[in-house]
């Protein structure tokens, strides 16, 4: 096996192409990756640390083990070969799985126009706290994905509500959670509040924004940025913001309006309109919508004559962090997160198979 420096740490070469695509888990010394739509053997491994990767004789065996170790107890420089060394894809099963359920509450693309549903936020984190305790001998050290009460601690109150409602598997995992919680001390913290789709709720602000001030000089579409927001405020569909170019006391302001999920409030996020020189700055209120005032390259409001005058096609809104991301990417989620809907394998989450059975 050929190890390789990257970024000051050593690899096994190049890791998954997209973020977005990357299902990812921090255990002990190292940090594992796989891309969600490729072949399941292909992990990455970056070694944070190889001496306390004490778990890799699981994956690689002892002798393996031992021989990694000894070469990479260098500065990463270059490239290193070990001989004889091979990973077991099957010894990783579970780890993948896990990353996977990581990458489901940061990336799944739930959608109200795609009709992709959500992942019930507490039914996952309750599997992922389990399958985090079963693999226990990963997390010799506190990692970024070790952590089994804050996983836990939300979500207790809201799960014993479910378990009531009838199903005998999210009874089960109900039971098994709280036996965990006990185990490790984790006290419920307050009941998450399940909120309903907010798709009306878009409707009547799209309304308001539409009946005032007078007709639009500009409108357009655009397209969040997954990687530029947090995960689970807005609806993952393309072209779901809706900017308008609109004047009000002979100044011109842009009007944006962003779909969200129904799951938290957009209040706070950034946003940004540009328009070759015409900038414009300004945050989300919690339904999605915000005025930004435009100015040009002078800092100075853009009038209503200047604003008639200008070709606005070249307009560009962004939401959130400034990040690059392709629309191919966000659709290729968009087909791997259907198709495991629709065939769901040994590997599924109990919240996606309760999400496929929903009449959403």
């Amino acid at each position: 096996m050929r190890f390789a420096e990257d970024s000051g740490l050593w690899t096994t070469g190049p890791g998954p192409d997209a973020v977005q695509l990357s299902a990812v888990l921090e255990v002990s010394g190292a940090v594992l990756s796989w891309s969600v739509d490729g072949p399941e053997s292909d992990v990455h491994i970056a070694f944070t640390d190889p001496v306390r990767a004490d778990w890799l004789w699981r994956v690689v065996g002892e002798s393996a083990h031992s021989a990694i170790v000894s070469a990479l107890g260098g500065v990463p420089d270059g490239q290193v070969e070990v001989e004889g060394v091979a990973v077991r894809p099957a010894a990783l099963d579970s780890l993948r799985r896990l990353a996977l359920g990581h990458w489901m509450r940061r990336w799944w693309p739930a959608s109200v126009r795609d009709g992709i549903p959500e992942l019930g936020a507490a039914v996952l984190d309750g599997e992922l706290a389990l399958l985090t305790a079963a693999a226990g001998d990963y997390f010799v050290d506190d990692t970024f994905d070790s952590d089994v009460a804050e996983l836990l601690r939300p979500h207790a109150e809201l799960l014993e509500g479910l378990a009531r409602l009838g199903d005998p598997r999210v009874a089960e995992l109900a039971r098994a959670c709280a036996e965990l919680a006990a185990d490790i001390g984790v006290e419920a913290g307050p009941a998450a509040v399940a909120v309903q789709s907010r798709r009306d709720d878009y409707a009547l602000v799209a309304g308001e924004v539409t009946r005032r001030g007078a007709a639009a000089i500009a409108a357009g579409v655009a397209s969040v940025s997954w990687a530029a927001v947090p995960p689970g405020v807005f609806d993952a569909a393309e072209n779901t913001v809706s900017w308008r170019v609109e004047s009000a006391d002979d100044v011109a302001n842009a009007v944006v309006l962003v779909e969200l999920s129904g799951r938290a409030s957009a209040a706070g996020i950034a946003v940004r309109v540009r328009s070759g020189a015409v900038d414009g700055a300004g945050t989300l209120d919690a339904s999605g919508a915000a005025t930004v005032a435009l100015v040009g390259e002078d800092q100075a409001p853009i009038t209503e004559s200047v604003a008639w005058g200008r070709d606005w096609r070249d307009t560009a809104v962004t939401i959130g962090a400034d990040v690059g991301e392709s629309p191919q990417v966000r659709q290729r989620v968009r087909t791997f997160a259907r198709a495991r809907l629709a065939r769901p394998g040994p590997d599924a989450f109990l919240a996606e198979l309760l999400a496929a059975e929903s009449d959403y």
